[in-house]
């Protein structure tokens, strides 16, 4: 079945600000929350497909890449809602639910699911260039990021030793704290996580001195990644798990990889297309000849036929670069033109005007010779 578009889901248009796009799903989150709606599968359903839409619609950076390449930008190409469950979503946006009366962390499954707050490292974003032919094989490339990585002392702890805690005096070792609101429905009660110890229940008495507490130290990496065949300038890849690490045990942020692409001397490209300009010389174009253009994998040798005219477009199936999706070939389109010398030696000044009295060499073109303007607009100006 389709995955349905995240827009239409919270019901924002394209161009929604990210308030409209939180009170939308807060709105959506509000009329299908469990509590509300105990044994309703459906209503589950569409909490979790709400949820998934706002994971991907407040992000700027993952929204960027849906708008761009719809569901399969942000890996959501067959479904799942990113694997989210009902723990996650009040986990990550429990800060929504707070305000709802019946709780973020309270009512439905609370004694099922833990209410620790989780620390999320930030993404990161690099640039990397890729020259044509990187670009037409596919390529593996590793990059030195600075970057927080997890503190190898304390392994991200934080603390100096296993026995460096103790109890939280705000939630008694919980993990979160309750607290009662009076609504329109009567007294609801609203469990959040610790903001004394981040839902951890306990909290550091001796920090790791390499690390300050904070489980994270600066350093550099260097990430190896697969860039596959066919990407264009702009487009941007993220390598899950590679950007900054997060605080003292949580979720590491992601490195999103820009590419650009370097200009090819002989080349240019359009799509999956390679656009060549030939020039030949008047004796060539009049008689014929072999030639040889450039191509992604080395020279190939084609005819030219005698009469060939100025802006006759040769198309070389299968010789330019391949689709990102792996579906089929673009071609290589040779341009010819014809040189015309700008200076003459007087011996090639007689050469021509004996050759201009041949009725051979007065212009009388033909519609053939001249539809090429109407198929398509020179790309070689």
């Amino acid at each position: 079945m389709a995955k349905r578009d995240y827009y239409e889901i919270l019901n924002v248009p394209k161009n929604a600000s990210q308030e409209d796009i939180k009170k939308a799903y807060r709105k959506q989150a509000l009329k299908y929350h469990p509590d509300k709606n105990p044994g309703d599968k459906e209503a589950e359903e569409k909490f979790k497909e709400a949820a998934e839409a706002y994971e991907v619609l407040h992000d700027s950076d993952k929204r960027a890449r849906y708008d761009q390449f719809g569901h399969a930008g942000v890996g959501g190409a067959s479904g799942g809602g990113f694997g989210m469950t009902i723990e996650d979503i009040f986990s990550q946006f429990g800060d929504i639910f707070s305000d709802f009366g019946f709780g973020g962390f309270g009512g439905f499954g609370a004694g099922r699911r833990s209410s620790r707050r989780v620390n999320k490292g930030t993404n990161l974003r690099v640039k990397v260039k890729l020259n044509l032919e990187e670009i037409a094989s596919g390529v593996k490339k590793k990059i030195k990021v600075n970057k927080y990585i997890t503190c190898d002392v304390c392994s991200g702890t934080g603390a100096r030793d296993g026995s460096s805690y103790n109890t939280c005096s705000t939630c008694g070792g919980t993990g979160h704290v309750t607290r009662v609101t009076q609504t329109l429905l009567g007294h609801m009660q609203s469990t959040q996580s610790c903001p004394s110890c981040d839902g951890e229940g306990k909290t550091i008495s001796q920090k790791c001195t390499n690390c300050h507490g904070e489980g994270i130290i600066k350093a550099n990496e260097i990430i190896g990644m697969d860039i596959p065949a066919g990407v264009a300038e702009g487009m941007q890849m993220t390598v899950a798990g590679k950007g900054n690490a997060a605080r003292r045990g949580g979720i590491n942020g992601d490195l999103l990889v820009l590419i650009e692409e370097e200009d090819h001397p002989d080349l240019i490209r359009d799509g999956n297309d390679l656009l060549y300009n030939l020039y030949i010389s008047i004796a060539q174009a009049a008689l014929g000849a072999p030639v040889e253009v450039p191509t992604i994998n080395g020279k190939v040798k084609i005819k030219i036929d005698a009469g060939t005219q100025p802006g006759k477009i040769l198309r070389l199936r299968g010789k330019g670069l391949p689709g990102v999706d792996r579906y089929g070939r673009g071609d290589l389109l040779v341009s010819i033109n014809v040189w015309i010398p700008k200076s003459l030696s007087r011996e090639e000044k007689k050469l021509l005007e004996k050759l201009s009295e041949s009725p051979n060499f007065r212009p009388a073109p033909t519609d053939r010779d001249t539809s090429y303007f109407d198929k398509k607009s020179n790309f070689f100006n």
